[in-house]
């Protein structure tokens, strides 16, 4: 049941990758009026460059995540299983991973 969540997980995945990208536009647009800057452009100023990309990637990065997220508990509450790996399981690979 849970290979019916991977298709389910990827779209969520791209949706919220999207959303990022355009909430990173509308936050950008409220901080800067410009397009935010690419790492090549010579007259950008090292900070905003930075700054930019390290906007960019969290606000990217939080909205996938959420999504995701939101997609897996709809699957839970919809099939009564959890798509990814259980508490059980996750604390069992930790221990396996500290034994190496």
């Amino acid at each position: 049941m849970k290979v019916l969540y991977k298709p389910l997980g990827i779209l969520a995945g791209i949706i919220g990758a999207k959303l990022g990208t355009r909430l990173f536009q509308a936050l950008w647009d409220k901080i800067d009026g410009s397009e935010p800057p690419g790492p090549t452009v010579q007259e950008a100023a090292v900070g905003k460059v930075v700054g930019a990309a390290a906007l960019h990637a969290a606000t990217k990065a939080g909205t996938k995540a959420a999504t995701e997220r939101a997609s897996a508990r709809s699957f839970h509450y919809l099939f009564g299983i959890w798509p990814g790996k259980e508490e059980e399981e996750e604390e069992e690979s930790k221990r396996e991973e500290e034994g190496r």
